[in-house]
């Protein structure tokens, strides 16, 4: 078992490769020299270190004898942790490199939410198959679309910065940005596919994972308007080609759904209210 003092820890190395990435990627070329390969290479290496101390806080804040508690605090430190371990491993095949100091200040917020805002009671029928493929599917749902709107910030950050001259380094060694969106519907059309088949278990096992028959209430509305917005995003794409300021803002009107349908239910519930 950890300390709990390795949360502030966990969250300030997240703190210090933000720092380094900003200094690498993020400031004009002029007032910094060449980023060698080898030191972009450590740095990648070196973002192993608190996401392995983050999985251990992890494990150790949901596992429990009684069960497993998946509270506010917990939820969200186990998207940021998978949407960092998913960027990590897609950095290297894509390079995008510049998502690198947007992601690492979301990670050294939502590390320390478990200590904040611990989960008061373990949940129910943790133990059944079809609660942890949809607990797993799910996180990984939430997990994508959150790279994904990472991702159409930085596209378009770099696309209001190509018409205004001297590019940062971590855009300037971008990928191109047709190269770019192509990668950002790849990562929404994978998001979409998790996120069809979170409402499909969360419907047909509803009462044998939540000892209730699905209800219609503001969660469920907010996720089938988010399923609804990025289905009419992906055929817009197909259909009409569908591009730049239009797939910014469905992307993050989507995002926004998810986050009302979840997040901001858990929150009013356990933090505003204090139920579990």
């Amino acid at each position: 078992m950890l300390n709990p003092i390795f949360y502030p820890i966990t969250s300030l190395m997240y703190v210090a490769l933000a720092a380094y990435f900003w200094r690498v990627n993020w400031l004009p070329v002029t007032m910094m020299p060449t980023a060698e390969a080898s030191s972009r290479a450590a740095g990648h290496l070196l973002v192993l270190v608190p996401l392995s101390l983050h999985s251990v806080l992890l494990y150790q804040s949901i596992f429990a004898q009684e069960g497993m508690h998946l509270g506010i605090g917990n939820a969200l430190s186990a998207i940021v942790w998978l949407t960092v371990a998913i960027y990590w491993l897609g950095n290297l095949v894509y390079k995008v490199e510049g998502l690198r100091a947007m992601v690492m200040p979301v990670a050294a917020v939502c590390v320390l939410l478990p200590a904040l805002f611990p989960a008061a009671r373990a949940l129910p029928n943790t133990e059944l198959v079809a609660f942890k493929a949809h607990l797993v599917i799910s996180l990984l749902a939430y997990s994508f679309f959150t790279i994904a709107s990472l991702h159409v910030l930085l596209m378009a950050l770099l696309e209001r910065r190509l018409h205004g001259g001297d590019l940062p380094f971590g855009l300037r060694n971008l990928p191109p940005l047709l190269t770019m969106e192509t990668l950002l519907f790849r990562i929404i059309a994978a998001g979409f596919v998790l996120l069809t088949l979170t409402l499909i278990t969360g419907i047909v096992f509803s009462e044998e994972l939540f000892g209730k028959a699905l209800r219609f209430n503001h969660k469920t509305l907010f996720g089938i308007l988010s399923w609804l917005i990025f289905a009419a995003l992906l055929g817009g794409r197909r259909l009409y080609g569908w591009r730049g300021r239009i797939a910014v803002r469905w992307t993050l009107a989507g995002f926004l759904m998810l986050v009302l349908a979840y997040v901001g239910s858990k929150f009013v519930l356990e933090v505003v209210l204090g139920r579990t």
